[in-house]
């Protein structure tokens, strides 16, 4: 992801490319751990929960399919493509959405038990991700849009990112 189509082969341009991959790169990875955060605590630590205080399996589990998304966002900001740029876009927008709806409802009555304490701790996460990620899509868009796969290096079975 380090060649910017169009651009050249100039050093200021192989530069703003490197730190750019090097951004989508982090992004990427931060993605990855919150999905594996929602893992834990809305499967796998109410299901040690459930089991530690003989609660039938299942009871306290928040089902929740969204880490599934943030992976393949991940896999499509470490594989970029053309449509990278608008499916961050868009996925941004929904979850920001989402999740400021999720907040108004629960401050208009907050419950701060042990769940709703996981919950509220793991959507402000999710959404400092994807406040970051929108908002460096926006701002890097025009860069971010000649981001291109290499095919050349690629046809040679370079996999450098």
């Amino acid at each position: 992801m380090t060649h910017i189509a169009g651009w050249g082969d100039g050093e200021a341009f192989q530069r703003e490319a490197k730190v750019a991959a090097a951004v989508i790169r982090f992004l990427a990875h931060m993605l990855i751990l919150l999905a594996c955060w929602t893992l834990v605590i809305k499967f796998i630590f109410p299901l040690a929960y459930d089991s530690a205080y003989g609660h039938p399996p299942g009871t306290h589990i928040y089902w929740d399919f969204w880490w599934v998304v943030h992976l393949w966002l991940a896999w499509a900001l470490l594989h970029w493509q053309r449509y990278t740029v608008l499916l961050v876009t868009i996925v941004s927008i929904v979850e920001i959405i989402i999740i400021a709806v999720k907040f108004w409802y629960f401050f208009r009555a907050p419950d701060w038990t042990l769940w709703q304490t996981n919950w509220f701790i793991n959507k402000v996460f999710v959404l400092g991700c994807f406040i970051l990620l929108l908002a460096y899509v926006v701002l890097r868009r025009r860069s971010l849009e000649r981001l291109t796969p290499d095919k050349s290096k690629q046809n040679k079975g370079d996999n450098s990112h």
